[in-house]
Order: C-alpha cells, then structure tokens, then sequence
C-alpha cells in the first residue's frame, strides 16, 4: 500500500462521528504526517473551535488546525485561498470520503485518496448525526457525547428529596432501553467532601463526630469544581440525557446558607456549567427527616432545622429565575413530583439539538 509523506484530511466535522475518525485513522497510518483542516461557517451553531479541540483530543498523532470558510458553493478560489492559508506546507495525498476530494487534490498537485466513499464501514453522516443525534449515539466520540448530552439538574433545600428524584430520574429513562439504558446519574459530591472532613478530623480527634465539621468559603469551589468533573466525566460516557443531584450552581446558594455571602469563585465555576434544566423540589409536603445518629456513614453535617427549608426553596427560585436557568417545579407526593420531571424532560428533549446546516447545504 503506498505511503505518503504529507497528507491532508478536509473535513466540516459537523459534529465530528465514527465515519470521520476511521477516515483520519486510515491517513495516519499511510502517511509520515497528516494534517487534519476542520473548515467551518461562522454561521454554523457547532464553535469551529470546539470542533478543533474534539478533534485534537480524539486524533493526537495528526495536526488539526481549523479555518473560517464563508465562501460561497461556487468561490472555488476563494475557498482554496482560505485551504492555503491554513495548509501552507505542499501536500501529497488528500484523503476523503466525499467527491469534492478530487477536485481539491488536483488543486494542491497531490492525490486524491478515496476511503469507505460508500459509507459502508459506517453507515452515518454528519446529516444524520444532525438530524437524530440520539439516534446516532453509538458514532460519537466521548467529547462529543459530552458536548451533545442533554444535562438536568435535581436541586433543593434539605430533605426535599433530591437524591431520591435524580436516581428515580435515571432509572426511568434507563428502563427505555437501546442507548438509554447507559443513563447515568451524578452523585452529590458534597457528602463525600463531608466524609473526607470528618475522616481528616477523626485523624486528630478519634472521637470526632460528623456535627463537629465545620466548613470553610475555600470549601464550596472545591466541591463546585469536583461536581463539575464528575458530570463532564459522566456526560461522556453516558446516554443523550444525564441526571445531577445538584451542580456548581446550587454550591453558590448553600454557600450562602453557610456563609451568609455571596461566593464568586464558586459562581464562576456555576457560570461554565453546560447544564439545560432545573428541578426544583418544592419543600412542602415532604417530611424533614434528620437523622438522630450522629455517626451516620456518608458523613454528611446534621441537618439544620426545618425551618430553614422555605428560606432555601425561595432563594432557589430567585436565583434560578434571576439567571434565566430554565426550571421546573415538583411538588406533591413522590409519583406525582416523577411524572412532572418526566414531562418536562421529555419536553426538553424532543426540542432536539437545533443544528444549523453548512452554507452548502443551505443554498
């Protein structure tokens, strides 16, 4: 099979998917370097950026360098100026799995190297990844999966069932089967948080219970981050939606409770946040419960008292509303709270993705 010394993979990547990673796997293997050119609209609601970066990420042994391209269907040079710019090294072969490859290695004196023209290897495109990216889940990439997963957050004062609410969440939509059987849900990170304070204390002080940990501002930012983390890691591994029990954001409302001030390191960390909805567990109607045990195993702090929970729930909604976070309310018993998540998850998803089409495809 002949080899090459400098090779080209063109590409919008709009999203990146399978057909485009065996097409760029299949270069790095026939050439000595490869350059991957990722073109993109500046109309186009995919950041050309974030598709350099996926691409980087998933193809680290090829070059990927990314170039605006609103030239228009018929501005040949034009296009081939913008190519240029951005390739400015000759180029022996350009690899491709769509006819437009031909013309562009005629172009750049180089040849044109077809590869799975068919889409037999894998049956998908970037059309059809747009136009049913639930459905094409399993020809995505993780930060891909991650960029596209739909994120819902389960928030709320204390005893309000939060926990309760986003494994309930999960389990229904796991239950759907196919690609949502991998539905995941995003633990409270701040009980771990909790039970590393108690377990650092109890290093001094053996007797040490979890009502004696007293938390710090630097505290919030760190379990905001952490929370964070994990629903980045969770969202890439996931199904099309993912469940939190609480975020970044909700770390920035009990550092208030705690703290009795606002947090901005905390809230910045919340501002990044790729989250879509909010539900909020209404406390009415749900029966306080604090445990009496103080050596409860998850080591997180005794509750406080019930009468902080109307405090909490208004400030949620404040803030919530405040920052344009789209938000349900659950309230009454449990299955009717489920149904009404279940509702307005649905709605959200049937909303889709909204993909802009490249400029090709539009005129």
């Amino acid at each position: 099979m002949k080899r090459y010394d400098h090779g080209l993979v063109p590409g919008r990547f709009l999203p990146p998917h399978a057909g485009h990673h065996h097409l760029v796997r299949t270069a790095v293997a026939r050439c000595q370097r490869l350059t991957v050119l990722v073109r993109a609209s500046s109309e186009e609601s995919l950041p050309l950026e974030d598709r350099v970066a996926w691409m980087r990420e998933i193809h680290p042994d090829a070059l990927v360098v990314g170039a605006v391209d609103d030239v228009p269907v018929d501005g040949w040079d034009a296009r081939m100026a913008v190519v240029r710019a951005a390739v400015p090294e000759p180029v022996d072969a350009v690899f491709s799995s769509e006819p437009y490859g031909e013309g562009l290695a005629r172009a750049l004196g180089a040849e044109s190297v077809r590869v799975d023209p068919d889409r037999t290897r894998f049956p998908v495109s970037d059309a059809v990844v747009r136009a049913d990216p639930a459905g094409s889940w399993d020809f995505l990439a993780a930060p891909v999966r991650a960029a596209l997963t739909r994120r819902v957050v389960v928030l709320g004062a204390e005893s309000t069932g939060t926990t309760t609410m986003a494994l309930a969440l999960a389990d229904h939509y796991r239950r759907r089967g196919g690609v949502w059987a991998r539905t995941r849900c995003v633990p409270e990170y701040g009980r771990e948080y909790s039970a590393l304070k108690l377990a650092e204390l109890r290093a001094e002080r053996p007797d040490a219970t979890c009502a004696d940990v007293a938390f710090r501002s630097a505290d919030f930012p760190v379990i905001a981050q952490r929370q964070a983390e994990l629903e980045e890691e969770a969202a890439r591994d996931g199904s099309p939606v993912l469940f939190c029990d609480t975020d970044a954001f909700a770390a920035t409302i009990w550092h208030e409770r705690y703290m009795g001030t606002t947090s901005p390191a905390t809230g910045g960390i919340a501002a990044h946040g790729r989250q879509h909805l909010w539900l909020l567990t209404d406390h009415r109607g749900v029966e306080f419960e604090n445990p009496e045990n103080p050596e409860n195993t998850e080591g997180a702090a005794p509750r406080d008292g019930e009468h902080l929970r109307p405090w909490m729930t208004a400030r949620f909604l404040t803030q919530l509303a405040h920052s344009g976070r789209r938000t349900a309310v659950l309230s009454g018993p449990h299955e009717e709270r489920l149904a009404s998540a279940v509702a307005a998850v649905d709605a959200l998803l049937a909303e889709g993705w909204h993909f802009t089409d490249p400029l090709s495809e539009r005129r």
